[in-house]
């Protein structure tokens, strides 16, 4: 052999079978998501919402489905691009070459109240009684919030339903969502314009609730009713109340928190004040005041509600990693609504693969898992058409969950961070200089210090306005004072004591009674509800009934 001559370097030929179903419905997959949402789920769906189609078209409603999905997963190409991400995997298939006005009328045909009602099957909570992180003591956390931030064509049509936000904005749709914090699955989500409040929206929720949930929730859900509405369906609360609202301290604590009441219910009140120390040895100090149905401090120690920022993490998943940011490419409500629903449904199903790959290996805590991870090797997998059907059972977990494993990310650590406002036409562009690092640092050391209750404000004196010329047993405010002592259990409506009296005018009533509550010589228990210093609630109070 001359000495010149070079071997050609060995070959390596691959070969794969791909298990798809048949004919028509060839396309209608979602990789090895499809194992999550199966053509047996996606057809029960169909039946259901009456959105099969009447003949068998090139197009069938089942691949429209999975071509909505699809379209969630590649928001960065066009209706023809995410068909060919579909039928990439399917050389030497009969599939159909559809127009992009031919999958804009695929969407039109099927509507939202498909995607709305697979939605509706897949959510929920997805976290096992012993998985890691999802529990505090036998309630499963979970939590409200809304995002104010996805954006929408500025189509007349879509200004018409969600209104302009002005200074050359997008239009922009409210999410409401009641996320499981362990996992950041959705258990619920509602969606509309921005005008019908954060409040509104989350009332639609309540029915997901049930007994054996902790709710967590900003100060923005801190009003009198929705704190009795979500008392009532049987689920504990701990949410955080406004500095500025003024609460009777009627029982004090072991570890600093009083008993309160709120409305006619019976709460338990924390005023903590935190102190991070972060990597550099800067410092920032912050205030809260958190109010919870979890009454007993000895068994229910305050040190949960930081979870309830998992819901954030929830939010950058969906707007920013799985949307990339991007404005929406529905420009009509109808279009909006089965968008919002694909969405939704993908991030859900992102959301159950990851926690099925936690679950595998016991002890592993479901936000271990990158979404970022899951994201692409889910779309790895609809471009290669693999891991649709599962032809044995006994397989090992996917190509997902592999990768999801493979890559953990390291155990939850401290860490602390400003809030980034990138739109000039936010709520919080002017957001005020509490000390928090302008990027992510590491917390060195937390301390946080539960603050006790003020000593309550001194009695009025003596003598006022309205009754300096009158001796002091017949002064208006003893005789009040004494028929509230009397019945120290009632709640008293200013109606109900001017008719006890007689000789006292509605309107000074309630006038009087605001500035005694006021002042501390009484209590206000909600709107148009005064008892003495001394009230305790009865058990009906206790449980909602005044």
């Amino acid at each position: 052999m001359p000495s010149h001559c070079v071997l050609p370097p060995a070959l390596t030929a691959i070969t794969r079978t791909v298990t798809v179903a048949a004919g028509r419905f060839a396309p209608g997959h979602l990789g090895e998501l499809t194992a999550v949402v199966p053509f047996d789920l996606v057809d029960a769906v169909l039946a259901e919402t009456r959105t099969v189609q009447r003949r068998l078209r090139d197009l069938p409603s089942r691949v429209g489905i999975y071509f909505l999905l699809a379209m969630c997963l590649f928001p960065e190409v066009g209706y023809r691009l995410v068909w060919q991400k579909l039928t990439g995997g399917l050389a030497g298939l009969p599939v159909a070459e559809p127009s992009a006005k031919a999958l804009r009328d695929l969407r039109r045909r099927l509507g939202g109240a498909p995607m709305r009602r697979l939605f509706e099957v897949l959510s929920g909570p997805l976290a096992q009684p012993r998985t890691p992180g999802v529990r505090f003591g036998s309630y499963r956390t979970v939590s409200f919030d809304g995002c104010s931030s996805i954006r929408v064509p500025d189509t007349a049509r879509n200004r018409a339903w969600l209104d302009s936000p002005g200074n050359g904005g997008y239009p922009l749709v409210e999410l409401m969502t009641l996320v499981e914090t362990g996992t950041r699955a959705l258990i619920g989500a509602v969606f509309g314009p921005t005008r019908e409040g954060e409040t509104d929206y989350a009332r639609r929720l309540l029915h997901l609730l049930t007994p054996d949930m902790l709710v967590l929730w900003d100060k923005g859900f801190d009003s009198n009713a929705f704190l009795t509405e979500v008392h009532a369906t049987g689920a504990r609360i701990l949410g955080r109340l406004r500095n500025n609202r003024r609460i009777p301290v009627l029982v004090r604590l072991v570890d600093g928190s009083y008993l309160s009441t709120i409305g006619a219910l019976r709460v338990r009140v924390i005023d903590a004040r935190i102190t991070v120390t972060m990597a550099g040895g800067t410092t920032f100090t912050g205030t809260y005041r958190l109010v919870t149905t979890l009454t007993d401090a000895r068994r229910h120690p305050a040190a949960l509600y930081h979870q309830r920022w998992e819901h954030e993490s929830a939010y950058y998943a969906l707007r920013h990693t799985l949307a990339d940011g991007r404005v929406l490419r529905s420009g009509d409500p109808a279009g909006l609504e089965q968008e919002m629903w694909s969405l939704l449904t993908l991030y859900q199903l992102l959301r159950t693969v990851m926690v099925d790959a936690a679950e595998s290996r016991p002890g592993t805590d479901p936000d271990r898992c990158g979404f970022t991870i899951a994201l692409h090797a889910a779309r790895d997998q609809v471009v290669q058409a693999t891991g649709i059907i599962i032809v044995d059972s006994n397989e090992e977990s996917g190509v997902i969950a592999h990768r999801l494993l493979a890559a953990l990310l390291p155990p939850r650590r401290p860490r602390v961070s400003t809030r980034k406002v990138r739109s000039p036409i936010s709520r919080y562009s002017e957001r005020r200089d509490d000390g928090r690092p302008d990027r992510s640092r590491t917390v060195t050391a937390l301390d946080i210090s539960v603050l006790e209750p003020p000593d309550p404000q001194p009695a009025l004196p003596t003598a006022s306005r309205d009754d300096r010329n009158i001796t002091p047993a017949e002064r208006r405010r003893h005789r009040i004072l004494v028929l509230l002592q009397e019945d120290s259990t009632r709640l008293w409506r200013p109606r109900d004591i001017a008719v006890h009296f007689g000789d006292i005018t509605l309107d000074t009533m309630y006038r009087q009674l605001s500035r005694w509550a006021d002042s501390g010589l009484i209590h206000k228990i909600g709107p148009g509800l005064y008892a003495a210093t001394t009230w305790s609630p009865t058990p009906l109070q206790e449980q909602g009934n005044p």
